[in-house]
Parts: structure tokens; sequence; C-alpha cells
């Protein structure tokens, strides 16, 4: 009963790590497409880490994507930068693959 009891512990283990790193992964890419609206906006440095905290706190509105992607096509729109959801979209999933890396860099 042991075995698999650790067994039982082992996979509990790893799925909270597993979830851990998803989290982490997904508030890195909000905080990189962040800055990359905020650099679209001209905004100085400050209100670019800023804006950037914004995002991340957005996606906190509802699960999924779509209320980062409002709040920056929103964001953008305001500040006369035309652009569609489809190139969110895009940059949400390159900058996925960079905080993923980001993210593997710092684990070592």
């Amino acid at each position: 009963m042991t075995t698999f009891d650790d067994r039982e512990r082992a996979f509990e283990t790893k799925f909270a790590h597993d979830e851990e790193m998803k989290f982490r992964v997904i508030a890195r890419r909000n905080k990189l497409v962040g800055h990359w609206a905020a650099g679209l906006m001209k905004l100085s440095a400050v209100e670019a880490e800023a804006y950037a905290k914004d995002v991340v706190r957005a996606d906190f509105e509802e699960a999924g994507d779509e209320d980062v992607i409002r709040k920056i096509l929103g964001d953008l729109t305001a500040a006369n930068i035309e652009i569609d959801d489809a190139a969110i979209r895009q940059q949400l999933a390159d900058k996925t693959v960079e905080a993923r890396r980001q993210l593997m860099e710092a684990q070592g």
C-alpha cells in the first residue's frame, strides 16, 4: 500500500508543480506582451512597467486570454494604433515561448 501512496503523492506533487509553472509562464507572458504594447504606445520605462503589471492583473478577470486581449486591444485602439486581435494573439503565442524559455533558464 505504501508504494501506491508514494506514487500518488509523487503524482500530486508533479501536478502541483506543473500548475505552478503554467501560472508563472502565463504571468510572465502577459508581462512581456504588456511591454510590447507599451512600446507601441511609446510609454516611458516607468509607465511601461506599470502598464505591464496592469496587463498581468487584467488576466484575473476571467478564465482564458480574452480579458488580456480585450484590455490590450482597447488600450491600443484608444492610443490610435491600428491593430487587430489576431496580431495580439500572435504576440501572446510568441511571448509564451519566450516566457517558458526565460523560466527554464532561471531554473538552471
